[in-house]
């Protein structure tokens, strides 16, 4: 057998293989969703939305608590992680360029991002339950803060990074201010970059159990005090799905749906904002 022929028959084996192993991940995919579709979207009513949580055997349960309190952790979050990570990416890319502190500062964020979500978890139960003896709704929004930093600091600073020099340059030429220039200039030119960093920061806190578990811990009545424990959809559903009552099942079924869908639209929204960036 010839040479060609060889490579002829591997070319064709691993495309197979891969080909095969693409189709099942897909298949794996559309499995998941179709479990959640059956089962999730047949429970969903207007009640899930504005009920609250009822005792076991009781009709007319809803997320409401659920619901509320995860938009609040994850806003609060947002709120602490967007400024904190868009600074040090500012810093990084504008200021420290290539130093040794900026090349340490980055790998320590690559560190972050990849490390397990309980470990930061137990890091702010540490910190901030411990200290003062009780869950509240703050901690966890600090520990979801913690993963989201560094993704918004990576995705700054890469972006921040490639808007060309002689956009700066003329800037300067006109005398503007550095800090003039990066909010003006250098921001405008990123904004879509920026914003695509914002919008994965959101999708990967958003589906986050663990570190909630240790900080936020949960609540079944609808709170809006951040001093104390608070509701969460990931740690509602965790509970209602691991308990042996039908009706709180059920439930778990469509915060799982629910969860999965805005995670997923939010992925999907990101990579349309970043399909016009490279279009503009």
């Amino acid at each position: 057998m010839r040479a060609q022929e060889k490579r002829k028959i591997v070319n064709f084996i691993i495309l197979g293989l891969s080909t095969f192993a693409a189709l099942l991940g897909i298949a794996f995919l559309f499995w998941i969703l179709g479990a959640l579709l059956l089962k999730g979207l047949s429970v969903i009513s207007l009640a899930t939305f504005t009920n609250t949580g009822t005792p076991p055997g009781m009709e007319g349960g809803g997320l409401k608590q659920a619901l509320i309190g995860h938009l609040m952790l994850v806003g609060v979050a947002m709120a602490i992680g967007i400024p904190v990570g868009m600074l040090a990416g500012t810093y990084l890319s504008e200021y420290a360029n290539e130093s040794r502190v900026s090349n340490f500062l980055r790998d320590l964020s690559d560190v972050m991002m990849s490390a397990p979500s309980i470990v930061i978890g137990i890091f702010v139960y540490g910190i901030l339950v411990a200290p003062m003896h009780h869950f509240s709704g703050w901690a966890g929004s600090v520990a979801l803060a913690l993963l989201a930093i560094p993704i918004i600091l990576r995705t700054t600073d890469d972006m921040l990074r490639l808007v060309p020099q002689t956009l700066r340059e003329a800037a300067y030429a006109l005398g503007a201010p550095k800090w003039k220039v990066i909010f003006q200039v250098v921001y405008k030119g990123a904004a879509v970059g920026l914003l695509t960093g914002i919008l994965l920061g959101i999708a990967r806190i958003a589906g986050e159990t663990a570190p909630l578990l240790f900080t936020a811990f949960n609540n079944n009545f609808l709170n809006y005090n951040m001093n104390e424990s608070m509701a969460s959809v990931t740690v509602t559903m965790f509970n209602y799905a691991a308990s042996p009552y039908e009706d709180w099942q059920s439930l778990g079924w469509a915060a799982a749906t629910i969860l999965t869908f805005t995670v997923l639209f939010i992925n999907i929204l990101s990579r349309m904002v970043m399909k016009l960036r490279k279009k503009g």
